[in-house]
């Protein structure tokens, strides 16, 4: 997936938060929901969040330096993991907060009209930013399932925008359901569990993405399918006799880093090598492109090192 295409998500999840979430403040304002005002929080944070992923996205797409051999596509993993821990403390922190406050000092809602004005159209809005990120999340997708996906992506400018509209989405129906039985009951206590039961989706939401790009920050590699290929296309080339299992580790969703030990028969030549180590390169690219760095060890059957194969640097492209 280009960087272009996840922009498209993220561009519609930073206008409808904006949109949304100053709307929210508005009814928040002359209503006194709690529940309203969490969905406020809710939104703006969103909003920030897009624009930080939105700067990660950015930072990685900077070719490689001499300070940065390997490019800088782990600053989307970063910028991901920032937001995560922002979803957690002030989105889900104050969303509980806010809901425990207004437990303490329930004030009815007299008028809900600008509670359901503001939900309906936050709805229509948070689903089209839904609907973009889904299409960008199914790209991928192939014939695996939404949550078996979802496990496998490597790129937050995706799956963490799917995850905070979903949230979003969640999070309106709570809303709503809390101001329309607590205007219907009278009774402001479902406008402020409304709240608390936000907060406690988003610190889910959080915890989710803290454990995805964490694990993709300090060095994930492929799964066992990809590194069973591998092996399959090594053992497939010319004059090959042994493969170690492979080395991998994630710089970007489509910038990946391939460490790979083969022992070639001893009756080749340097030459015969030299040619067979950029046959198995050129095999691994064909099949797996997002292998933007591929060093191969090639040894003869006696142990002896014949030839260390370096791809020289692409610039990484998310």
């Amino acid at each position: 997936m280009s960087a272009g295409s996840s922009k498209i998500a993220i561009y519609g999840a930073i206008g409808a938060n904006i949109a949304i979430a100053a709307s929210k403040f508005v009814a928040a304002f002359f209503t006194g929901s709690s529940a309203m005002l969490s969905e406020g929080i809710h939104s703006l944070v969103d909003s920030g969040n897009g624009l930080l992923i939105l700067y990660g996205v950015k930072q990685s797409e900077n070719p490689a330096d001499a300070r940065h051999p390997f490019g800088r596509s782990k600053e989307l993993y970063f910028w991901s993991l920032i937001v995560a821990v922002l979803v957690f403390s002030v989105g889900g922190g104050m969303s509980f907060y806010e809901g425990i406050e207004h437990l303490k000092h329930p004030a009815p809602i007299t008028d809900p009209t600008w509670n359901y004005w503001v939900l309906g159209l936050s709805l229509i809005f948070e689903g089209i930013s839904c609907f973009l990120a889904f299409r960008e999340f199914n790209k991928g997708r192939g014939d695996l399932g939404f949550w078996v996906t979802l496990s496998r992506s490597k790129d937050p400018s995706v799956f963490a925008i799917l995850m905070e509209d979903l949230a979003a989405l969640l999070g309106l129906g709570i809303a709503l359901a809390g101001v329309y039985f607590g205007h219907a009951l009278n009774n402001p206590y479902f406008d402020g569990g409304a709240s608390i039961c936000i907060g406690i989706l988003l610190v889910s939401v959080a915890i989710f993405l803290i454990y995805k790009t964490k694990g993709l920050l300090v060095g994930e590699g492929v799964d066992d399918e990809t590194l069973d290929s591998l092996e399959v296309i090594a053992r497939q080339q010319r004059g090959v006799e042994q493969v170690r299992r492979p080395l991998t580790m994630y710089m970007g969703p489509q910038d990946v880093v391939l460490a790979l030990d083969v022992e070639f028969h001893d009756h080749l030549s340097a030459v015969e090598v030299e040619h067979a180590v950029d046959e198995l390169q050129d095999a691994i690219r064909a099949k797996h492109p997002e292998f933007k760095r591929i060093f191969i060890e090639a040894k003869g059957l006696a142990g002896k090192q014949r030839e260390t194969a370096l791809q020289p640097p692409i610039s990484p492209q998310i």
